[in-house]
């Protein structure tokens, strides 16, 4: 194509280039605004559909929010009324404690009157058991049923562990070692020396009976021999007879004197049996009453016998002797245990 050619296109064309440029610019408005309205419209859309969305969510918060409320009631409810049944429950746990504890302390009260009633019972068997364990040692004059006693009394403290029977214990122990330390009674020897003195009564002198025998004294055979001492011989041995029919002494007892052969006899068969009846009462271990008979003796033979005599005097040793042996066989008494017994008796 020429240059005249492109002169007479563009000529040709320049006159219409506005027109064209306006319609074009009108479609672009056009298409522009038909854009925005899709844009706005989808966004309208778009919003919209975020709108429902958060409704939707929110009314699913609401329904749940309002479940969750109904459900905190419920449970809140449930918790008052666990909370009401956990109160009850916890009263009548109480009562119940409480119950168990006035039963508690009435099983104690209960045990420990059944411990004290159990004491009090031992402490009177204890009690019962020494009483007839002395009354069998008076009767038979031996330790043994008290020492038996003791220890078995002793022996039921010590199993049953109660400290309030401290003091009963010492008080056993104290009438053990008093028992143990008594040395008790020579029988044989005792025996022995009664049948002395009942041997030696028989030869016991009486005061009104009794004649003092006045040797006279041997004339030698010299003077015999000599005729001219007869006479003064003679008178020597008158003055000796005369002398013997008269005798001062100091007389206690008047009645003594007055007493004949046959009382005298009398006399000395009521000693034999005073003795023997107190060896009778040593050998049945009645201690008392041959105490008494031999202090009833030894004052007889005291008040009528002759106190010059030495069989008097060997008798009346012989007899404070027996005395004495007697005087120990007091068996000891369970002081210590029956006090301790009374006071607890006493303290129930």
């Amino acid at each position: 194509m020429s240059a005249a050619d492109n002169e007479t296109a563009t000529g040709a064309t320049a006159p219409i280039s506005p027109v064209m440029s306006s319609s074009v610019g009108n479609k672009l408005g056009l298409g522009l605004l038909w854009l925005v309205a899709l844009l706005g419209v989808a966004g309208s859309a778009l919003l919209w559909q975020k709108l429902s969305r958060m409704q939707e969510q929110l009314a699913r918060q609401s329904a749940d929010a309002g479940q969750q409320s109904v459900e905190a009631k419920a449970w809140a409810k449930q918790a008052q009324e666990t909370v009401k049944d956990n109160t009850a429950r916890l009263a009548q746990a109480e009562g119940k404690l409480a119950e168990l504890g006035l039963q508690r302390t009435q099983i104690e009260e209960l045990m420990q009157s059944m411990s004290r009633s159990r004491d009090e019972n031992l402490v009177l068997d204890i009690e019962s058991s020494l009483r007839l364990a002395q009354q069998q040692a008076d009767m038979t004059g031996n330790a043994e049923p008290l020492v038996a006693a003791l220890q078995t009394a002793q022996l039921r403290i010590k199993r049953s562990t109660q400290p309030r029977l401290a003091p009963l214990a010492r008080g056993i122990e104290k009438d053990l070692q008093r028992l143990q330390a008594f040395g008790g009674l020579d029988l044989p020897g005792l025996l022995l020396r009664l049948d002395e003195a009942v041997g030696m009564i028989d030869g016991l002198p009486i005061s009104g009976l009794s004649v003092q025998v006045t040797s006279v004294p041997a004339v030698p055979a010299s003077a015999v021999e000599t005729p001219g001492d007869w006479l003064g011989q003679w008178g020597v041995r008158v003055l000796n007879e005369f002398k013997s029919l008269v005798r001062v002494r100091r007389v206690d007892t008047p009645e003594a004197m007055l007493m004949s052969p046959e009382q005298g006899y009398f006399l000395k068969e009521n000693l034999k049996l005073k003795l023997l009846n107190a060896r009778l009462g040593v050998l049945s271990h009645q201690y008392p009453a041959a105490r008494k008979d031999l202090s009833s003796v030894f004052q007889s033979v005291k008040r009528f016998a002759d106190p010059e005599h030495s069989k008097s005097t060997q008798l009346l040793q012989l007899l404070e002797q027996l005395q004495q042996m007697l005087s120990t066989t007091e068996l000891p008494r369970l002081d210590a245990s029956m006090v301790a017994v009374n006071t607890l008796a006493t303290g129930r």
